[in-house]
């Protein structure tokens, strides 16, 4: 069966001090590309990777090119050259690309959770193995009306469709292929559907650069909710011989999270932080949409 590894994006400028989160769509600090360069050597698939996909945002991209893309190749020669050892990572096939996917974004409309327009992403990565095809513009409105607003109905959805999203990417590959996932703290639960460790006080229990192994329940792909499962050797080296949560702990987990996320929403509202979307999501892309049709 297909493995999906899971990564939190290695550590953004916005990780550093609750200020930042007003850094619109920050990158990763040099600690954070450090984190790439240690998930690359602790990476032991490298070679099973047939599928690269990650959230549109500025620090998702970077990790995954950082840690497993060319760049990845790249270095992982150079210091096996350097050191006179196998190289740690393979060259991976020239036609092998990240595929950016608006659902794995992250949660809250934080600036530092918003997402640059299409246009800018389109010339930063211009040079880089990167399908941007799937970023259309109200791509990053999460205002009203938006498959991407900060409600829990729309997160679920969105998780749902995410899970659905990678089941139809990765259809076609081989039992012992694995796809890499790259996307946020936050938006991993929604993703997972799994609470393991988190606490009220946090949005996530994924530390910068965790990877996590997970696995769809239904191999045949006929749930329609695409549930997933981790692994028992990824939920092994994280726990130990530890139990895993029962349902009802995981239902209970979940409630906390939802209580602690919505809070902080409406506390990001009183303090006038967020985002302001100057229309609703449908008039936004509806005026897009007619702009186009008149060029």
């Amino acid at each position: 069966m297909v493995v999906f590894d899971f990564v939190r994006h290695a550590q953004g400028y916005h990780n550093l001090s609750a200020d930042n989160l007003n850094m619109p769509d920050p990158n990763l600090t040099p600690l954070g590309e450090e984190q790439c360069a240690d998930l690359r050597r602790r990476y032991a698939h490298h070679d099973r990777v047939r599928l690269f996909v990650a959230s549109p945002l500025r620090r998702t991209l970077r990790t995954c090119l950082l840690a497993f893309g060319p760049e990845a190749a790249a270095a992982a020669t150079a210091a096996a050259a350097a050191e006179a050892v196998a190289p740690a990572a393979p060259t991976y096939p020239e036609n092998l690309r990240v595929v950016a996917l608006p659902e794995l974004q992250e949660v809250s409309s934080l600036p530092s959770d918003v997402g640059s327009a299409p246009a800018v992403l389109h010339t930063e990565f211009a040079a880089e193995p990167v399908d941007l095809s799937r970023v259309q513009h109200g791509w990053n409105h999460k205002g009203l009306g938006s498959p991407y607003e900060c409600t829990i109905d729309k997160l679920e959805a969105r998780g749902r469709a995410a899970r659905r999203n990678l089941r139809a990417l990765a259809a076609g590959l081989d039992a012992d292929d694995r796809v890499v996932v790259v996307s946020h703290g936050g938006f991993l639960h929604f993703l997972t559907e799994d609470y393991d460790g988190i606490a009220p006080s946090r949005g996530t229990s994924w530390k910068n650069a965790e990877c996590r192994s997970f696995e769809f329940v239904d191999p045949t792909g006929a749930d329609e909710d695409a549930r997933l499962r981790e692994t028992d050797a990824s939920r092994q080296a994280r726990r130990g011989t530890a139990t895993g949560l029962t349902q009802a702990e995981q239902l209970e987990l979940r409630a906390v999270y939802y209580e602690f996320l919505m809070e902080e929403v409406e506390k990001v509202a009183r303090e006038g932080v967020a985002v302001q979307f100057e229309s609703d999501y449908a008039t936004t892309v509806g005026q897009r949409e007619v702009e186009a049709q008149r060029a």
